[in-house]
């Protein structure tokens, strides 16, 4: 562990400096991270003949636990009416993850481990993204330290891939993998979180299908976002395809990337 939620500095927090959506973005933060044993439980049965794999794996979902528990403690701090561990109980009886499998849903092990550097390259950006929106800095130090250990599991995950020789995949299906991956970012666990963390503990007879509450949680992220996140979330997926991550096509993508994030964010506002 590179940290643990002795080392933050709670005694800084300061309530005035807490805004309302970026809590709401936090909270819903808290439930992804806290459930990722699921996900371990998914890695463990595709790489089962595979300890080292399987040992980082492990720490791997422990650390993202840990950045449940550090979120959910600064959001209990901020709306100290909010219960983290009744927002999850919710959630989880909600919304569970079809990952019993021992095979790869990417296709092999070497898109696995792309896979997960596209999802460790957005986390790392989106709590980067955080830690520079954030006026109080608590919320900073937090996100700033879990934005670090995104970034370390992204080069676990690509010392990985190198062992399983993703390079050797066609550049299509390495394309491919990253972004039906990306895309995947919009499914019903962002939803669920959302309406499991904010809407639920003020609206207990709430339905879930009564709206789509992933774009309620989309409004506020994406407006977290500046021209720095895009382009460093750029150069890390075009590593992880095994592109040059600068160059004509470093600036296409990022540019590309950028408008529609905006356009996104805009229409989503609208």
């Amino acid at each position: 562990m590179r940290w643990t939620l002795d080392d933050i500095d709670w005694a800084g927090f300061d309530p005035a400096r807490v805004d309302p959506d970026l809590l709401a973005v936090v909270k819903t933060a808290s439930l992804v991270e806290a459930n990722a044993a699921d996900y371990v439980a998914y890695l463990r049965n595709v790489f089962a003949d595979d300890p080292d794999f399987v040992a980082a794996a492990v720490q791997w979902g422990v650390e993202e636990e840990q950045h449940g528990a550090a979120l959910a403690r600064w959001a209990e701090l901020a709306d100290p009416r909010w219960s983290a561990a009744a927002a999850l109980a919710d959630f989880r009886a909600n919304y569970r993850l079809d990952l019993d499998t021992d095979v790869s849903i990417r296709g092999s092990r070497a898109q696995e481990m792309i896979a997960r550097q596209v999802v460790e390259t957005g986390t790392s950006s989106f709590y980067s993204a955080i830690r520079d929106a954030s006026a109080c800095p608590v919320l900073r130090e937090v996100a700033g330290r879990i934005a670090a250990d995104e970034f370390h599991h992204y080069r676990l995950f690509r010392t990985h891939a190198e062992r399983y020789a993703a390079g050797k995949l066609s550049l299509w299906a390495r394309v491919k993998t990253a972004l039906t991956r990306f895309q995947e970012a919009e499914d019903d666990e962002l939803g669920w979180a959302w309406f499991a963390a904010n809407v639920r503990p003020a609206q207990p007879d709430a339905v879930y299908a009564a709206r789509d509450w992933g774009a309620d949680y989309w409004v506020r992220a994406m407006a977290l976002y500046r021209r720095p996140h895009i382009d460093n979330g750029v150069r890390m997926l075009l590593r992880a395809v095994g592109l040059a991550p600068n160059g004509v096509l470093f600036r296409g993508v990022s540019a590309l990337l950028w408008f529609a994030t905006r356009r996104r964010a805009a229409a989503l506002a609208g």
